[in-house]
């Protein structure tokens, strides 16, 4: 039996993510697989490596500091998130990446970006980083509008979550059999089409299948959830989401909301633990 883990993304409500992440470290709960999108695939590298508290830390030491986001990274790289400190100079020279421990582990790692000559969702493993190469993680969190494309082996890419926010589907198709879906939406949330319609066909008009896919996203979106309730009626998979809109967007930045967030993860992760030692339970 295959397990697998999937981490909806979110900017920086991710930070619930890593609550939910850092018991399940706590708790010695490993996966076969994980899938992550945006800042879910930076938290589940961090999950991978085995370094728990370090993805608290990234989100509440580093969010203040002017190259994280905010003016200083638009003005340098045309974006609100600095994706080079986040990705490069914080694993390389501030907190440490393990990345011997994250290429030793024997997890499947998966982390979605979106096309953006297509607009359809593309899958990359963990073949696809590259010593200390972080660019398909930042591939996956360069949001429409707010970041250029991350050129990659000679396409662009845009954040995952605009062609599978929530891929429960894919890993399903790569074999899974139990999965853990980690949400950070409430579970009560549904999308609706996107409000800034007149901006992204501005700003995308050179990618007309991003400014599609865009469209379609809240339908992809709401079929996900509709699958993820579908799979734990059938105790194939367990969600944890919060019970509530979390406190912070996904540009949120301050300290005591995101670590509110975070401890929300972990207080919804520990009394989802006997569910998660049932559905990992059936393990041959």
């Amino acid at each position: 039996m295959k397990t697998g883990l999937v981490l909806e993304g979110g900017g920086m409500r991710g930070i619930y993510t890593v609550g939910v992440l850092d018991v399940l470290l706590d708790n010695n709960i490993h996966f076969d697989y994980v899938i992550g999108v945006s800042a879910g695939a930076g938290n589940g590298a961090s999950y991978i490596s085995g370094q728990r508290g370090r993805g608290f830390r990234v989100d509440t030491q580093y969010v203040h500091d002017k190259r994280y986001i905010g003016i200083d990274p638009i003005l340098h790289n045309k974006s609100v998130f600095g994706l080079d400190f986040i990705y490069d100079t914080i694993p390389q020279e501030l907190d440490p990446f393990d990345y011997d421990a994250f290429f030793a582990d024997k997890s499947e790692f998966v982390t979605v970006v979106t096309d953006a000559e297509t607009g359809k969702a593309v899958y990359f493993g963990k073949d696809k980083i590259h010593g200390k190469d972080f660019t398909v993680l930042k591939a996956s969190a360069a949001l429409p509008m707010f970041t250029p494309p991350v050129e990659f082996e000679g396409r662009k890419y845009f954040d995952g979550g605009v062609a599978d926010s929530v891929p429960v589907q894919h890993a399903l198709d790569d074999g899974c059999d139990r999965l853990l879906i980690v949400r950070t939406r409430p579970r009560d949330y549904v999308k609706k089409p996107e409000r800034m319609r007149a901006a992204y066909t501005r700003i995308l008009k050179d990618y007309p299948n991003m400014i599609a896919a865009l469209d379609n996203r809240y339908i992809v979106y709401n079929e996900s959830l509709a699958l993820c309730d579908r799979l734990q009626k059938e105790g194939r998979a367990v969600v944890i989401a919060p019970e509530y809109a979390l406190p912070i967007d996904k540009f949120g930045t301050d300290k005591e909301k995101l670590e509110h967030c975070y401890y929300e993860g972990m207080r919804d992760c520990k009394h989802a633990l006997e569910n998660i030692e049932a559905l990992l339970s059936d393990k041959a």
